[in-house]
């Protein structure tokens, strides 16, 4: 599978989706541990990536998302930024407020189905 095809995918297919270095609870750079915080602030589970362990993605993700820098955090299919948005937004309460409707509406999706 293309690489792109399986970022789309990744995407698709988690509500709450963290790009980062490492993983949330061995964050490999700074960035990357003040957006896995303020993501795991929100109580909803989400996926991430670890683009050190995934090269390919590391090189093809930012010409995708036109985003240069990680982490990147996706929810819902949108980009949401990077690390200082997320900290900004996690200080107002909007993080909060983007995850939880986000995983609420794919739960009631799912039970529709």
């Amino acid at each position: 599978m293309d690489i792109i095809e399986t970022i789309k995918e990744q995407i698709a297919n988690n509500t709450v989706l963290l790009y980062m270095k490492g993983a949330p609870n061995a964050p490999q750079c700074g960035f990357s541990a003040k957006a896995a915080q303020a993501v795991m602030g929100c109580g909803e589970k989400f996926a991430y990536v670890d683009i050190l362990q995934n090269p390919e993605i590391r090189a093809n993700l930012p010409k995708y998302a036109n985003w240069p820098t990680f982490p990147q955090l996706w929810v819902a299919g949108e980009l949401v930024g990077g690390s200082d948005i997320m900290v900004e937004m996690s200080a107002d309460g909007s993080l909060q407020a983007l995850i939880k409707e986000a995983v609420a509406n794919a739960a009631a999706k799912k039970a529709e189905a």
